[in-house]
């Protein structure tokens, strides 16, 4: 259990809230959308009113374990668009990598973008699609910028680009969660079509002449 002594240490409660999102993160992977804040205590081995203490409520909680998973893969994305690699290669790198991010960790993805089944087995006042769609946006504010900052895209470039990094977010997010739920086809067949289906006027854009390429 937490005491008062540990919690006053310099660095503790950093410490001790990364810690505490690890015990989250454990109990989502086995318990998906139904994590309850009772089950991350325990797995923790705390009292529920010391993980309110730290987070607040199930939302609290849930937007550090968002922020978390958000930046990690953003990294990941950000590393396949920075690959040395013709255009298309990276296009499908970059959806690649958040099919294959989603597909390792499915779970965690549920718990992040759809609410339990079971309302009873909810957290009252968790309301899940209240906080799904920040994080969209967030990804699709991080496309556009890397899609203004490399493709030549003419007057309105950048409010064009907005619509680009938030429509291509908009078509993986929805693509990857009716193929993560019903698995029609191999990965790789869906990163094939997905990249068809953006390969019209991108290919044929051409690169910022003070931008590092796309």
């Amino acid at each position: 259990m937490e005491t008062t002594q540990q919690a006053g240490e310099p660095g503790s409660a950093e410490r001790r809230r990364r810690e505490l999102l690890e015990a989250a993160d454990r109990v989502v992977l086995r318990d998906g959308p139904k994590a309850s804040m009772n089950a991350i205590a325990a797995e923790a081995g705390i009292t529920k009113p010391i993980l309110y203490r730290h987070f607040g409520d199930k939302a609290g909680l849930y937007q550090a374990l968002a922020v978390r998973h958000t930046d990690a893969l953003l990294d990941s994305l950000r590393a396949a668009l920075d690959a040395p690699a013709e255009r298309r290669k990276r296009v499908e790198s970059t959806l690649e990598t958040y099919l294959a991010a989603i597909e390792a960790r499915p779970q965690v993805y549920r718990f992040l973008m759809h609410p339990a089944e079971d309302p009873q087995a909810a957290e009252r006042g968790f309301d899940v699609g209240r906080h799904t769609a920040p994080l969209l946006r967030r990804l699709g504010e991080e496309l556009a910028q890397v899609i203004g900052e490399r493709v030549d895209l003419g007057p309105g470039g950048e409010r064009l680009a907005r619509v680009w990094g938030h429509g291509i977010v908009g078509m993986m997010h929805a693509a990857g969660d009716w193929w993560l739920g019903e698995r029609p086809c191999a990965r790789e067949e869906l990163v094939a079509a997905l990249t068809d289906l953006l390969w019209g006027r991108l290919a044929t854009a051409g690169n910022r002449a003070d931008g590092p390429g796309f």
